[in-house]
């Protein structure tokens, strides 16, 4: 009979112990077999990985061996390298000096040399003596001035300090003083003669006067209340965008306005604030040694300069003073007809000042020369920078932060002169020796300055129930200039030498119209600002070849796109995205790198650091004697390869750098993919593995690739023929160009 089925299913379901303990010796063999292959397989792992980095140790070391034994060599032919375009430069600098000298001392235009102490003595005194007081005469004498005071300028900014001794600069700054304060005061001079017939000039259809002059440096707008109508409200004078408001008590006042608009800044360096006052920490090395040294040796020279700043400091108070002394006895004996003391050119200005009618205003400021002289030598003085910052009132501006653009604007109120009357066929002036007289407002000033008693001071007898508005004013931004960002107003203190914000209220500004309109409590000296560093940090930059000789600056700052063609020893300024009649006295123009540097600043346009801009701006600070050696480097080899920023050198730290390399010999962009990633320090240079793309950053050295101790010689390896030879073609006025735009802008610190 055969079995039951549910009952044979179940018999057949269950192990037998046996079978049971034979499956599990099976289980645990597989499981020792598995765990001694991925034994076998790690230990093979490791074993590979091992030889790996024993083989990259090895690579390395001998890479380093080879690099040691060829460092000494390198490093000698980059001193010399620079040495040789470093004194070929120098010497085409110089002979073009000495040119320019040659040059200005044939020159027979009448117009003196204000490096010749005699030359330019000769011209003030006779100018200063001269009683004409036509504005025409002024006018001419002026830009004559003004243009003598540029050329001492540029000769102090690009004339090594090595060919200017002390006691030379102190003549050329004095000399600089003295000029400026003659051309205000014949200005003074020339706008009270012209008060003086307001009458015979007035205009048929208001009743005043008003008059303008202009050139390219000069704006001189005046206008006198001859109608005294109680609803005047203000005046514009046409084709210079300057307009001004009067309170209803100016309106009915003999008075007369002037706005004198200097396209020149004579103010902002009398102001303590103009000047650095950071402590360098960095002595200058030859550029080739940077290249070489160690984390080590930069920093032992960094403390040695700081442990013997106080004695150079302490030495350097007696130095000012004696040149100071040398200044007032020697050279003033041989020119003293303009080296005066203050005390004695006061003395014999008040004397002509009473024959010819010569008196200066409140307004337009004359310095005391000593006063100017102490002021630098207290400026010369290193401080730390804190301290600067600790005197600086709330309404007080830094000079060091923010900057004046578009000049200066001279805004006066006067009192009118007596006007000639005709009586009879005669015509009748009353003369006053007390020459241009500022006309006091707030109007209750009247009873602490002993103006003298009238009409006015009659109706003011009760001052404290009156109210005095404040005056207004409304200018159109100058083409010279371009402001980033909406402008301040400041105002200047004639007594404190500093710009301050205080007593302006009611600032509108028209972008559209390029207008800005606001008030004042009184009639003051005043220019707009815009922050320093506005265009920093920079998004990105990038140096480009363009042919031998010839590169292209861009970079993207903050707001603005710049580019700064560069050809052989000069440079020039073309702004992406912008106005074309806009700074059109700029772009377009070649120039050597230090004019187009100050250009660009006066201009609004500044993509150019200082050293003590990182109070006011993050930057990623680098090792900059690391920097200084590749800004050097990299301009050597300008002509052949491409250098950009790279968002890796905000991570590799302060002693390293890195950037983006490309040989180029055509003048289209760089493909991305032709870019190379360089790290650089004081002491080494080698390719990178990753890409700019890459996810994360590492220091792996690419394929095929060597350590060098110059940047120079890690460029020149597989370096092309072509690419060679206009690396050794460049000329050494380009390769000076490039390196000092670079320094310049410090395009390695973003």
């Amino acid at each position: 009979m055969p079995p039951k089925k549910g009952k044979s299913g179940k018999n057949k379901g269950k192990l037998s112990k046996a079978e049971r303990e034979r499956l599990q010796r099976e289980e645990e063999e597989r499981k020792v077999r598995e765990e001694e292959e991925a034994r076998l397989i790690a230990e093979k792992e490791e074993a590979e990985r091992l030889e790996r980095e024993r083989k990259v140790q090895e690579e390395r070391e001998r890479l380093e061996s080879k690099d040691r034994d060829r460092r000494e060599d390198e490093l000698t032919e980059l001193r010399l390298l620079l040495q040789e375009n470093s004194q070929a430069a120098n010497k085409w600098y110089g002979d073009l000096r000495a040119k320019a000298k040659w040059d200005r001392y044939m020159q027979c235009d009448g117009s003196p040399d204000p490096s010749v102490p005699h030359e330019i003595n000769t011209f003030m005194n006779l100018w200063r003596d001269n009683k004409c007081v036509d504005i025409n005469s002024v006018w001419l004498k002026s830009t004559l001035a003004i243009s003598l005071i540029d050329e001492l300028d540029q000769l102090l900014a690009e004339t090594p300090a090595f060919e200017l001794n002390e006691k030379d600069v102190m003549e050329y700054k004095e000399t600089i003083l003295n000029l400026q304060n003659l051309t205000h005061c014949k200005l003074n001079n020339a706008t009270e003669e012209i008060l003086k017939s307001s009458n015979l000039l007035a205009d048929t259809e208001t009743g005043n006067m008003q008059t303008m002059i202009k050139n390219k440096n000069l704006t001189l707008c005046i206008w006198a209340n001859l109608n005294k109508n109680p609803r005047f409200k203000g005046y514009e004078f046409s084709d210079t965008g300057l307009s001004f408001e009067l309170p209803k008590q100016l309106a009915l006042s003999d008075i007369a306005v002037r706005i004198l608009h200097t396209q020149y800044d004579h103010l902002s360096h009398l102001s303590n604030t103009f000047y650095t006052r950071v402590k360098k920490c960095v002595t200058q090395s030859h550029p080739a040694s940077l290249a070489g040294e160690s984390k080590d040796e930069s920093k032992e020279g960094e403390v040695e300069l700081l442990e013997g700043e106080p004695k150079e400091d302490t030495q350097s108070v007696p130095l000012i003073e004696d040149e100071i002394q040398s200044l007032k006895s020697e050279d003033r004996k041989q020119s003293a007809m303009s080296l005066v003391s203050t005390k004695d050119e006061t003395r014999s200005l008040a004397e002509k000042n009473k024959e010819e009618g010569e008196n200066k205003t409140d307004s337009l400021i004359e310095v005391n020369t000593e006063d100017w002289l102490c002021a630098v030598q207290e400026a010369s003085l290193p401080a730390p920078a804190q301290d600067q910052e600790d005197f600086l009132q709330e309404d007080t501006v830094d000079l060091r932060q923010f900057t004046p653009l578009g000049g200066i604007y001279y805004f006066d109120v006067f009192k009118l002169p007596p006007q000639p009357q005709n009586i009879k066929g005669w015509t009748i002036v009353q003369l006053l020796d007390t020459g241009l007289q500022t006309f006091p407002y707030p109007m209750e000033t009247i009873k602490s300055s002993n103006s003298g008693s009238g009409k006015l001071d009659e109706k003011e007898t009760d001052s404290s129930s009156f109210t005095f508005p404040p005056v207004g004013v409304t200018i159109s931004l100058p083409d010279t200039v371009m402001f980033l960002e909406d402008p301040q107003v400041a105002r200047w203190d004639a007594e404190g030498k500093q710009w301050k914000t205080d007593c302006i209220s009611d600032v509108k500004y028209d972008k559209e119209a390029k207008r800005i309109s606001f008030k004042m409590d009184t009639f003051y000296t005043f220019t707009l600002l815009q922050e320093s560093h506005v265009n920093m940090p920079f998004q990105s930059w990038e140096l480009r070849p363009l042919g031998l000789n010839n590169a292209i600056l861009t970079v993207t700052a903050a707001i603005q796109e710049v580019e700064i063609i560069i050809k052989d020893g000069q440079c020039m300024l073309n702004l992406l995205h912008s106005n074309k009649d806009n700074l059109s006295h700029i772009r377009g123009n070649w120039m050597t790198p230090a004019a187009l540097i100050r250009a660009m600043r006066s201009a609004g346009v500044n993509i150019f650091v200082e050293e003590d801009s990182e109070r006011f701006v993050s930057f990623n600070s680098k090792n900059p004697q690391a920097e200084q050696a590749i800004y050097e480097q990299m301009a050597l080899a300008s002509s052949a390869y491409a250098f950009s920023w790279s968002k890796w050198n905000a991570v590799c730290g302060t002693e390293h750098i890195v950037i983006q390399v490309s040989e180029h010999l055509n003048t289209d962009n760089v493909a991305d993919e032709d870019w190379a990633l360089y790290l650089l320090s004081a002491n080494r240079a080698l390719r990178l593995q990753i890409t700019e793309y890459s996810e994360e950053f590492s220091t792996d050295l690419a394929e095929n690739s060597e350590f060098h101790s110059t940047f120079y010689h890690m460029l020149k390896d597989g370096i092309s023929d072509a690419a060679l030879n206009k690396i050794n073609q460049s000329h050494s006025l380009f390769i000076d160009c490039v390196q000092k735009l670079l320094i310049a802008t410090k395009v390695l610190s973003y």
